[in-house]
């Protein structure tokens, strides 16, 4: 199983650069990801709708697209528990003053550990840095 943040569940359904080797990768696997990542890729794609690259049409065909393979069991939504909360609070006491992680990306890679993944997917750079303080191998194929 692959654990892949929201910068690559949104590569699934958009051609977002370096979408062709995200969806390669996702192919070998099946894909799972903290639950708070729905929320998060549907911000994203309504971004892409504030910013004018999609039309209120195509954020609404994305969106149902998303929804269908999440029904359908093409991601493992895992649980944010308190264990992993514990895990994020655990992180920041120990994180360097130049380490920048949001909470979102925090509760990515302390769900990642908390469920024994090894490596997490990302092309998000801080998220990466932020990796191995919770004992996992940031990568990016991208």
């Amino acid at each position: 199983m692959l654990y892949f943040d929201t910068s690559y569940l949104v590569r699934l359904h958009t051609r977002d650069a370096g979408w062709e080797k995200v969806r390669a990768l996702a192919s070998t696997d099946n894909v799972a990801c903290a639950l708070h990542g729905q929320a998060e890729t549907v911000a994203a794609f309504h971004r892409k709708f504030r910013e004018g690259a999609i039309t209120q049409k195509e954020l609404g065909a994305v969106i149902a697209e998303f929804e269908k393979d999440s029904r359908a069991g093409g991601f493992r939504w895992l649980p944010v528990s308190p264990a992993v909360i514990a895990c994020v609070v655990r992180a920041y006491v120990t994180l360097p003053a130049a380490t920048a992680l949001r909470a979102a990306d925090a509760i990515h890679l302390a769900t990642a550990s908390e469920n024994q993944f090894k490596e997490l997917y990302s092309n998000d750079a801080r998220l990466l840095a932020a990796s191995p303080y919770f004992g996992l191998k940031g990568v990016n194929i991208i």
